[in-house]
């Protein structure tokens, strides 16, 4: 599922994000990969903040054995380590590898994200040959210790008119707002907790309000 061309890639709109803090084991993270998937999701970002490389690694391709290519995969951080498992892409946040250095370790042809965290972040990215870019936290989070500053809908149009590239906005986003989300600008929303139970059915209400 890698690239074929060097034309603007398409994002589902919903962008869902498995993070290994939010498990108490492997297994448990595998079996809402498989729950994500049944629901016919095209995309899932895997990511581990505090495991070894070893264990992101081993975990990552796990994932691709379980899920074969039913779906595109994309590690946070670690471009080695998506090469390594085959991943599909790399999505790098401000305090990782660069763009340009990703891009370098990744190929042409992997897809490849950048977060960011407000407007001169995203004129930063936009010139890259980053595929696409993400904003937030939109709302607050309490996917991560330190979040960044709530950007809030208003973050979103802003940055919307800075860049052409597509578009994801992360950050406390739920179904009971994520319309609103779209509604900014954003091209797609990455959701973390709000699939956290029952993963099949979230998943498949989110697709049935972002249609």
């Amino acid at each position: 599922m890698h690239r074929t061309s060097d034309a603007m890639i398409q994002l589902p709109r919903l962008y869902p994000i498995v993070d290994r803090s939010c498990f108490s084991d492997q297994q448990e993270l595998l079996a809402m990969a498989r729950e994500l998937s049944a629901a016919g999701l095209p995309l899932l970002q895997y990511r581990d903040k505090l495991g070894s490389a070893r264990e992101i690694l081993e975990l990552a391709l796990a994932l691709r054995r379980q899920l074969g290519n039913s779906l595109r995969l994309i590690l946070n951080d670690r471009a080695d380590l998506a090469r390594a498992a085959d991943f599909d892409g790399v999505h790098v946040g401000q305090e990782d590898l660069s763009v340009e250095g990703a891009r370098k370790v990744i190929g042409p042809s992997l897809w490849l994200g950048v977060s960011t965290h407000c407007p001169e972040q995203v004129e930063a990215a936009d010139p890259t040959s980053a595929d696409y870019v993400a904003i937030g936290p939109v709302f607050p989070t309490s996917s991560k210790a330190r979040p960044d500053p709530v950007v809030g809908l208003e973050g979103v149009r802003k940055v919307r008119r800075l860049t052409r590239k597509p578009l994801v906005a992360i950050g406390g986003i739920t179904r009971h707002n994520c319309q609103s989300v779209l509604a900014a600008g954003a091209d797609a929303v990455a959701v973390i907790s709000d699939l956290l139970r029952e993963p099949r059915k979230s998943a498949e209400e989110f697709l049935r309000i972002l249609d």
